[in-house]
């Protein structure tokens, strides 16, 4: 059966060879003939031919992968969170006095926890440390967040989160440990004689195991902040403070591995790098290849640093002519992100990742925990609170032979 990325390439091929029919034609200043018109118009029908095939190749794919993400371990939590309120559980919480909803949510994400100090949120909720206060704004940003002629919020410049949308795993709701085990080498069938004993052999098993690491942040707001700005409140708590830790998280699925933190793709000693080059389609096939060479079939794409993608948009052909980027990756997917770290500098090298993304597995232990504390010294005396939020999650890549990358000089 063709693979995605095999109907890609020969389409590629087709569409070169039709390209070379015209370019042959205009050097010699001249029409196609009837040889030429007759096999570009067959062209043209089987690239339009592919092209379908290719379309419902990657309908099912993004499918594939949408089942993937979907792998659950516990049951994931099935409520409509439309209407919860970041906003209305943190003043809550602050009194222990939760109620409609955001009772329900803590309720459940607290089962089997124990005791909770703070307010349990799901896990999209997200936080780092920083200030909320209500003075100008140059002693502090919430004052473009009170109630009275309050403006449109203007969203500050984010690096794009990619691991997830490239279809990484998502397990939520997850309680104790987690193994996820492996088949690691199969046994071996061979033909034997009449009345002759088979070969007798092994298969081989493997696990990786994933436990909770806690992220922890901190904000700090002030009360006219809690009292005046309740509505302004709620969107920064959602988006702001989700896309914060969550690019913490997409960072470290990418390279983690520092002190208490979850080991990503470029820190797993079992991930396989190539050797360093420079960046040319001749890299990029040698990353497809050794993922095919192990037999990944699964859905896969390239990551890498805007710096690499500025590189490979300069390649030109010996024309002069730029080269397209469908060409350079050979029709496989790519994207690009700051989330993606230098790993040289003086001058800075970037790595080029390609894999089969379902094989990293992003674990949620239950939700994010916020504590509401109005009683440190640095808020008691304002009549503020400090929000302490903690979320336990882990990273692992459950099939090492699933990625590979190369650090682009």
């Amino acid at each position: 059966m063709n693979t995605l990325s095999t109907l890609r390439e020969k389409r590629s091929a087709k569409v070169a060879e039709m390209r070379a029919l015209t370019e042959s034609a205009q050097m010699a200043n001249r029409d196609l003939s009837q040889d030429e018109r007759s096999r570009f118009g067959a062209l043209e029908a089987e690239v339009r031919g592919l092209s379908n095939r290719i379309t419902d190749a990657e309908k099912l794919a993004e499918f594939e992968r949408l089942e993937e993400r979907g792998e659950a371990v516990s049951g994931p939590m099935s409520r409509e969170l439309r209407n919860y309120s970041v906003a209305k559980a943190i003043a809550e919480g602050a009194g222990q006095r939760l109620s409609g909803l955001e009772a329900e949510v803590h309720q459940e994400l607290s089962r089997g926890r124990g005791e909770v100090r703070g307010v349990m949120v799901p896990t999209e909720i997200l936080f780092e440390r920083r200030d909320l206060t209500t003075t100008t704004p140059a002693t502090g940003p919430g004052a473009t967040l009170i109630a009275t002629q309050l403006g449109g919020l203007t969203d500050r410049r984010r690096a794009m989160l990619k691991v997830e949308s490239l279809g990484a795993t998502v397990l939520r709701g997850l309680t104790g440990n987690l193994d996820l085990p492996r088949l690691t080498e199969s046994g071996s069938a061979a033909f034997v004689a009449e009345a002759t004993d088979a070969t007798r052999s092994t298969a081989g098993f493997g696990k990786v195991s994933m436990g909770p690491k806690t992220a922890a942040a901190e904000y700090a707001v002030s009360r006219k902040m809690l009292l005046q700005s309740y509505t302004a409140l709620e969107p920064i708590l959602r988006n702001d403070l989700s896309y914060l830790l969550s690019q913490k998280l997409d960072a470290v699925a990418i390279k983690g591995g520092g002190t208490n933190e979850p080991v990503g793709i470029l820190a797993d000693a079992g991930v396989d790098a190539l050797a360093d080059a420079a960046f040319s389609s001749d890299l990029t096939a040698d990353l497809i290849a050794a993922l095919e060479l192990d037999d990944v079939t699964g859905t896969r794409a390239f990551l890498t640093h805007p710096n690499v993608m500025a590189a490979a948009r300069k390649i030109k052909d010996g024309d002069g002519h730029t080269i397209p980027l469908a060409e350079l990756f050979h029709n496989e997917r790519v994207e690009a992100s700051t989330n993606v770290p230098a790993t040289a500098t003086g001058p800075a090298k970037y790595p080029l990742i390609y894999g089969e993304w379902a094989s990293l597995h992003i674990g949620y232990w239950s939700g994010v925990d916020i504590l509401v504390n109005p009683y440190h010294a640095d808020v008691a005396s304002a009549g503020g609170a400090l929000l302490h939020a903690f979320l336990d999650c882990d990273v692992v890549v459950r099939h090492k032979e699933g990625f590979r990358w190369a650090e682009v000089q």
